[in-house]
């Protein structure tokens, strides 16, 4: 992939994040990039072939940020894991907070959103299951997914321009607190 090509998708992003998804059209894409539609069509020929690329793109960002948290020679705890989900690093540079919510609307229509959404959901809830296993969760597939839907919420709740945004710490270590309290891992 070009560096010409990341800036595109960013904008696309950007696009999707500020406007929602159907604001996303190659005509607004070219538009908003600065070139003319023929110029974009030499970057991504189709809308689909557009659409492969952003998922591709937004599914890499994760994958590495989730591959860093894993690859440190440890298992990620409980509450490195809760942590790394709350603090969504890998989506500071996608706009994550206003990004997914829009995603969540896009899998609806869209089947390769759809497995996007699902597999970082799915590398989410296996590192989260594991987690649970070690400090001795009596049910660690449905805590995995009670974690994951309540970590999930806060993109509703506490995003950015979100009405609750400013308290978004105070819940981030309310969270923790109590995945110490239930569990007993220090996080």
């Amino acid at each position: 992939m070009t560096e010409r090509q990341r800036e595109i998708l960013q904008i696309a992003i950007e696009m999707i994040a500020n406007e929602g998804y159907a604001a996303l059209t190659m005509r607004a894409l070219a538009k908003a990039s600065g070139m003319k539609l023929g110029a974009l069509q030499y970057h991504f020929r189709t809308s689909d072939d557009l659409l492969r690329a952003l998922v591709n793109y937004i599914s890499q960002a994760y994958d590495h940020a989730f591959k860093a948290l894993q690859d440190r020679g440890e298992p990620p705890s409980l509450g490195e894991t809760v942590a790394f989900v709350l603090d969504d690093k890998a989506g500071e540079a996608l706009c994550g907070d206003r990004l997914w919510p829009q995603l969540w609307a896009m899998q609806q229509i869209e089947p390769l959103v759809s497995e996007l959404v699902e597999d970082v959901y799915a590398s989410y809830i296996s590192t989260l299951e594991k987690a649970l296993i070690v400090v001795g969760s009596s049910a660690p597939r449905i805590d995995a997914l009670w974690l994951m839907s309540l970590l999930e919420g806060t993109t509703i709740f506490l995003g950015g321009g979100r009405r609750w945004e400013d308290d978004a710490q105070a819940v981030r270590d309310r969270m923790l607190e109590i995945i110490d309290d239930t569990y007993g891992e220090r996080t």
